[in-house]
């Protein structure tokens, strides 16, 4: 072939540095974004926190008068004295007496740990523990309490490590046995004292633990219970006889085995529903995850309005010390790193602006659907997919994905995530469409308002919906119900 030169011109997108941080920076979440900032505060020096001068005059602003006597009093030159410190105050002396120690002349107990009513003994770093409590640590706290022999101590505690989190013994008392066979080879050690073991650790806080099923949890919570509790006795009867039937809602059969009408089944039912089939989850201490909005949206004067988080959104500027060191003519080290740092801080600002004003139009077109949601409820809620919106803002579906990933929306009707606005359609008899949403919050009124010895079937539910000029298969509606963890009709039988 014979070599030739040809010109060519095109358009391509080249994925810049810079780009990337913005897409990345575009989809984190408000405590990610926050974590992100401060990685960027400590490595490049011409970043910093924006403080503004609120938080400068805040204090003046609230006690001017006060401000006016401190610089008052500094200005004052104190004078010479040869009286001696009081022990009071902040100046230390050379030497202490030697017959006395610190804690006689200084108090080191700090303010914090003193609570208002003037309680010395409280701790002020208690509330600080962040470890969370576990069923096993809890059981094990009560065993180092309990008189046992190192026998019992050693099945005791393979007891505990054989529960799972909702206090249920998961391995049986054979295999336990053969678990402890090493570690006690010298001593005999039979079922018997597995069983008693078994039975002393059932007898601990949270009251049915290291049950073996549902009936001995039952049992062991209904024993537990005051002689004198009304229908103890038949609740007993039931838990230990007819427990499958009670599991399978076939009330007509249990008032003939246990010779009930139906008012006095109905008040054994609810003894029995008063226990706690997972006692485990009474100790596990599961710690609390906030959720930060990163808009707020509220209704004023008639009009809804998006207003940002700016306290989600740290706000950044140029260190105006470093900026000022920069030479135009000097190419040296220093100098160039100065520059880089500079452009460097200088993009990621606009990065975060940019994500700024991207999550306002996104939220504020999503409000501009949702109105009827905000006004009337989850009923009211309107189809929306993400080409609908990026069709509006001229956007790419991938940037709406990005912004509404992990980003919430604090209005009236409480927290949402922005995914939470996008559902799918289903048409209507009169030719518009429903949002799935919309479906899920009337399937969720019509179990809430049906009978409960004749609760609705999926396919009673689509008629009803049908009625309604809703077009929706009885599949979608058992898919609905499952999303929904609502069970089906037969377990949510109940006694009127």
């Amino acid at each position: 072939m014979k070599a030739s030169l040809q010109l060519r011109i095109g358009q391509s997108l080249t994925m810049t540095p810079q780009l990337q941080q913005a897409i990345r920076l575009l989809q984190l979440s408000s405590i990610e974004l926050q974590a992100e900032v401060q990685d960027a505060l400590e490595s490049n020096m011409m970043l910093e926190v924006d403080e503004g001068e609120a938080g400068q005059n805040a204090s003046s602003e609230e006690n001017p008068g006060k401000t006016e006597e401190v610089k008052a009093e500094s200005s004052e030159q104190p004078e010479p004295s040869d009286q001696v410190p009081e022990m009071n105050q902040e100046t230390i002396p050379d030497e202490l007496p030697v017959d006395s120690g610190w804690d006689d002349v200084y108090d080191s107990t700090p303010s914090f740990t003193k609570t208002s009513s003037g309680d010395n003994n409280y701790d002020g770093f208690e509330n600080q523990d962040t470890s969370e409590k576990t069923l096993r640590e809890h059981i094990k706290w009560q065993l180092n309490l309990t008189p046992a022999s190192d026998a019992d101590k050693v099945i005791a505690m393979t007891i505990v490590d054989s529960l799972d989190d909702d206090g249920y013994l998961t391995e049986s008392l054979e295999d336990i046995l053969a678990t402890i066979g090493d570690d006690l080879a010298e001593e005999e050690v039979g079922i018997e004292e597995v069983e008693a073991v078994l039975r002393m650790i059932q007898s601990m806080d949270p009251v049915g633990v290291a049950s073996r099923d549902i009936k001995e949890c039952l049992s062991l919570q209904l024993n537990h219970c005051e002689p004198d509790t009304h229908r103890l006795e038949e609740a007993k009867k039931l838990v230990a006889n007819y427990l499958d039937l009670l599991a399978g809602h076939d009330y007509n059969r249990l008032m003939r085995k246990m010779k009930l009408d139906k008012a006095e089944l109905t008040e054994v039912v609810a003894l029995i529903q008063s226990m706690n089939p997972r006692p485990g989850n009474q100790v596990s201490d599961a710690r609390t995850e906030y959720v930060i909005p990163d808009v707020y949206v509220k209704k004023i004067k008639g009009v809804w309005k998006v207003d940002l988080n700016t306290d989600s959104i740290p706000s950044l500027k140029i260190n105006s010390v470093y900026a000022n060191m920069i030479r135009r003519a000097d190419n040296s080290h220093d100098n160039n790193s100065l520059k880089n740092h500079l452009q460097e801080a200088r993009w990621f600002i606009k990065s975060i602006r940019s994500r700024s004003e991207t999550l306002l139009r996104v939220t504020t077109c999503i409000v501009e659907r949702q109105r009827p949601f905000l006004d009337y409820g989850e009923e009211a809620m309107k189809p929306l997919v993400l080409h609908d919106v990026a069709e509006t803002l001229g956007m790419h579906e991938s940037t709406i994905s990005r912004v509404t990933t992990r980003k919430y929306m604090h209005t009236p009707r409480g927290i949402f995530e922005l995914k939470y606005f996008f559902s799918s359609h289903v048409s209507t008899s009169y030719g518009g469409a429903c949002s799935s949403t919309a479906i899920r919050a009337m399937m969720k009124k019509l179990v809430r308002a049906e009978t409960p010895d004749k609760p609705l079937s999926d396919s009673k539910i689509a008629a009803i919906l049908e009625d309604q000029g809703i077009n929706v298969a009885r599949r979608t509606v058992a898919k609905y119900r499952e999303a929904m963890a609502i069970p089906p009709s037969n377990e949510r039988k109940r006694l009127a």
